[in-house]
């Protein structure tokens, strides 16, 4: 071995504590920025996995009057689209009569498939598979007996459990959607033999696309794509809607106008016969009124046949499947927190390490000057200390890399337990960990180079005597006389060196605050995604319930329903309507149009303020008032106009008026007088705000399922239910956060007591000196945790701020086109971050006693010349 080589491994076991520190910080560094930059990739792909396996239809349709194996050939037209028919409908079963998805079973099915936690498929008749949910939340067994309600129109109610399955279709275990029956909320999905179902005809079609399976589910090309093919679908279904009711409805219509044109020629014959007055004209006037009483029965039943037969579809993607765009927000938080959280982690890692590495080389100035008087190069001298640079950041990025690529991403996956289970695809992230080793290798070996480089500029004699120490300069606290005198001298050297070694001083308060703010931001990130909701259902919504009429301006009966319900407070009247909005080239889909029919009463139940200056805003009779996060997708400000498109294909335009405050959800605000001349049409009071006072699960159900069943309503929404679903969003991040905290945690204490290594390692022969002199061990080590004291309570505080400012910015990347996360930080995380800090320095300090009463007092005041 050459002897420069044995030199490195010498200063590698001179120095064993320095050298694990440099491993440590890398790899903590390389960990959390590989690890957690890999989460939300390894999401993506184990949940597009799973669906891939599962054969999840890029596409689904629904049609009002079902589907042919004509609609099945005609969307098979569409280039590499491959069609499957479904008899599919909601019904009401089970023990509590709840809302069901119930599907119909075929083994040829390629489509959707499902996952078996237990038992087997339907094999004859009478069995049902019945969701996993429906085993996990409801108790029911296999062997036991399931049984349908009469309204559900089935070839049998009852079916034999055989089997708990999994559906792609539904991958978010915490919601099954909302349905017109039972209480209106999907408790679970269930499967029997397609034909059990008394349907003539399918009412689903899924659709797949070949080349769309090597495309991610959560990539913008795939969705990209799947638009194309949902815009090919429309155009090629866009003349069949018409054909189709004509086939359905042409001869009961030609019937009906029959009958209606015999009643009409009848009614003439009446008329000519009543001119002639007398006991024929009052005859003649009895029979007219029982046939205008026939006609408008007729004309009743035909405008019922109609409306029953229209064909209309409804196109969906994978997207607007039940809990799967909460699933890829989900991932996409995590990504967003990935590109900042991390990387802060890491470039505090890089920078103690530079700084490890400078002090390093620094301190081995009398070795490089004996080696340049022996006749060394400079290169075959820096290879020495580039040696040891280099081998230290490759072991902590390498291990870094393996541990934190293969833990952290199966971490989060094992703790998504609202999902149903995964099939886990951790791929190791190769650009992420190039990066992280350039980092490491600038850290490292940068830092080597640059001081070597640096010091070998300077002769061999200059070398092999100590650098001068720095003299001391008045501080500004000197100036201050009564306060300067009354210090004791201990305090006085302490504070003097504070700013003495301002580099020192710099590296300590970054490293302390750069550990705060980490710990910070990990409480931050989870506060601040909690706070969206509470301030969502807290301070801007103030009803409990959503209650949709199915005939507009008929609410009689709900509000009987809701008058003899015990937890009824009030509720007010709106016009709700769902449309599209653009403007500067920009859209916002799915926005909730809202024209109350009292604009007093409407603020009792929906917080109508500033986004900007909190004020209270009016809506005006000219005007919208839209929610911030949709003004922000438009970019338009108040004074703009913006384009309307409701779902009934009313379109108009109007002037943003106001800009409100809002966390979740898009919403449009207007007065009734707003609302006609932006549609054109006179607003209908078709959905009730409803106030509740406080309910049980059980009670919700209850007054749902009366209001859907006796109340003339489509489907009940509770704020409740949403509000879980923010929780369960909020719970999901829990364990991502603690592993921030825990790591960032490691971090800071690795970082304090490395800097304290090398400010005492630094300054062995001052700490000598004072201890020669006479100094007690506990006024010397006082001699440094003085300044390491002041110097921490500057770093907290300096760490707040930054802790403050780095949550803010990854919630407005980590923000999605639906939530807006209001910055929160609960003074539980200032508490702990300053509580870990506090421990952490009290820890190395107890170290550094320990360390300082071994000191070699002589060999560290032995001259080096």
């Amino acid at each position: 071995m050459k002897p420069m080589t044995k030199n490195m491994w010498r200063d590698i076991g001179h120095s064993k504590g320095r050298f694990i520190a440099i491993i440590l910080i890398i790899l903590l560094g390389v960990l959390i920025f590989v690890g957690i930059k890999a989460a939300g990739p390894s999401l993506n792909d184990s949940a597009d996995k799973t669906v891939k396996d599962a054969k999840l239809s890029d596409v689904q349709a629904y049609s009002t009057t079902g589907f042919t194996q004509k609609d099945r050939r005609l969307a098979d037209k569409v280039a590499g689209a491959k069609a499957e028919l479904v008899k599919f409908k909601d019904v009401v079963g089970g023990k509590d009569q709840s809302a069901v998805a119930l599907y119909g079973y075929s083994k040829s099915a390629k489509y959707n498939k499902l996952s078996l936690r237990s038992g087997h498929m339907p094999t004859n008749s009478r069995e049902i598979v019945l969701d996993e949910l429906a085993k996990e939340n409801d108790g029911y067994k296999l062997g036991q007996t399931y049984t349908f309600s009469k309204s559900a129109n089935l070839k049998h109610r009852t079916y034999k459990i055989v089997g708990f399955a999994d559906s792609p279709m539904y991958i978010d275990d915490s919601t099954r959607g909302s349905a017109d029956v039972g209480d209106g909320t999907v408790r679970y999905f269930a499967y029997i033999p397609q034909a059990q179902m008394n349907l003539k005809v399918a009412t689903m079609m899924d659709v797949g696309f070949s080349k769309l399976q090597k495309k991610s589910t959560f990539s913008d090309s795939y969705s990209d794509a799947v638009n194309r093919k949902v815009t090919a679908l429309k155009r090629e279904f866009k003349s069949r809607a018409k054909s189709r009711t004509r086939a359905l409805l042409g001869n009961s219509i030609t019937q009906l106008d029959q009958q209606l044109a015999k009643i009409s020629a009848a009614k003439k014959q009446l008329q000519a016969a009543g001119q002639q007055g007398g006991s024929a004209a009052d005859l003649a006037g009895q029979q007219n009124v029982t046939l205008n009483k026939e006609a408008a029965k007729l004309k009743t039943a035909k405008t019922k046949a109609l409306a029953a037969g229209e064909t209309t579809y409804t196109w969906q993607d994978r997207n607007d499947l039940t809990g799967f765009q909460a699933y890829g927000e989900s991932s996409d938080r995590i990504a967003a927190i990935a590109n900042v959280f991390p990387v802060f982690f890491f470039l505090i890692a890089a920078l103690i390490t530079f700084t490890t590495i400078t002090r390093m080389v620094e301190e081995a100035r009398s070795q490089i000057g004996t080696f340049k008087a022996l006749g060394y190069a400079k290169w075959a001298i820096a290879k020495n200390y580039l040696a040891y640079a280099l081998t230290a950041g490759l072991i902590g990025t390498v291990l870094g890399a393996v541990i934190g690529n293969t833990t952290l991403p199966r971490i989060v996956l094992a703790l998504y337990k609202t999902y149903i289970p995964l099939k886990w695809v951790v791929k190791f992230q190769w650009g992420d960990i190039g990066w992280a080793l350039l980092f490491s290798m600038i850290a490292t070996v940068g830092a080597a180079a640059y001081v070597v480089w640096r010091e070998l500029t300077e002769g061999p004699a200059a070398l092999m005597r100590p650098r001068s120490p720095k003299s001391a300069k008045r501080i500004l606290l000197e100036r201050i006389t009564p306060l300067w005198n009354r210090l004791s001298f201990n305090r006085k050297v302490s504070y003097r060196n504070l700013f003495r070694f301002k580099s020192r001083m710099l590296m300590t308060i970054i490293g302390i605050a750069g550990g705060t703010a980490l710990i910070l931001t990990g409480f931050g990130i989870q506060d601040s995604i909690a706070a969206s909701g509470s301030k969502q259902y807290n301070d801007i919504i103030h009803y409990q319930a959503t209650v949709r009429l199915r005939t507009a301006g008929h609410e009689d009966k709900a509000d009987q329903i809701l008058n003899n319900n015990d937890q009824y407070h009030s509720h007010t009247d709106v016009a709700a309507n769902v449309g599209d909005l653009k403007a500067n080239g920009h859209q916002v889909n799915d926005v909730n149009i809202y024209a109350p029919e009292s604009v007093s009463q409407f603020k009792r139940y929906v917080t109508v303020r500033s986004a900007s200056t909190g004020k209270s805003l009016n809506l005006p009779k000219n005007g919208v008032v839209l929610t911030e996060k949709t003004a922000d997708l438009l970019h338009v400000k108040v004074g703009d106009k913006i384009s309307v498109t409701t779902t009934d294909n009313k379109q108009g335009k109007a002037k943003v008026t106001g800009i409100t405050e809002n966390y979740m959800g898009h919403f449009m605000y207007l007065s009734r007088s707003s609302y006609k001349q932006l549609l054109n049409e006179t607003p209908t009071m078709n959905t009730l705000l409803v106030q509740l006072n406080k309910q049980t699960d059980k009670q919700r159900k209850s007054l749902a399922h009366k209001l859907i069943n006796h109340g003339g309503v489509m489907g009940t929404s509770y704020v409740k239910d949403q509000q879980t679903t923010v929780t369960t969003m909020s719970g999901s991040l829990k364990p991502v956060v603690a592993i921030f905290i825990l790591l960032s945690g490691i971090l800071s204490f690795v970082v304090l007591y490395n800097l304290t290594n090398i400010n005492v390692s630094e300054r062995i022969r001052e700490l000598s000196t004072i201890k020669v002199l006479g100094f007690y061990d506990k006024e010397v080590t006082m001699y440094i945790v003085r300044e390491n004291i002041v110097l921490t309570i500057a770093g907290i505080i300096v760490g707040y701020g930054v802790g403050e400012l780095l949550t803010g910015y990854i919630m407005q990347q980590a923000a999605t086109a639906q939530v807006i996360f209001p910055l929160t930080i609960h003074p539980t995380g200032f508490v702990v971050a300053t509580i870990l800090m506090v421990v952490f320095t009290a820890i190395v300090m107890f170290v550094t006693h320990k360390r300082l009463q071994r000191i070699d007092m002589i060999g560290a005041l032995s001259s080096n010349e």
